[in-house]
């Protein structure tokens, strides 16, 4: 019988080596952020006033409407005279 002729070497290692399916991810801190005190008064002030000036405004709105209301039914009871 026909014997195969098998290589004097065993067979080498695959070329291509694989890489950690899960590599450790490199992790940057945030910047430290200093606050002292009068960052806080400035941000607590104006805060205050943005919800003044918002309210100021809604206060302003429904001033308006009521008067467009009143007007209106004054002046429809003009007309019907």
């Amino acid at each position: 019988m026909f014997q195969p002729k098998y290589p004097d070497s065993p067979t080498p290692p695959p070329v291509h080596t694989h890489a950690p399916t899960d590599p450790a991810l490199v992790r940057r801190g945030l910047p430290s952020l200093s606050v002292d005190q009068k960052t806080v008064a400035a941000v607590l002030v104006g805060g205050v006033v943005l919800t003044a000036l918002l309210a100021a405004v809604a206060v302003t709105a429904v001033s308006v409407a009521i008067t467009a209301v009143v007007l209106r039914s004054l002046l429809r009871e003009h007309n019907r005279r």
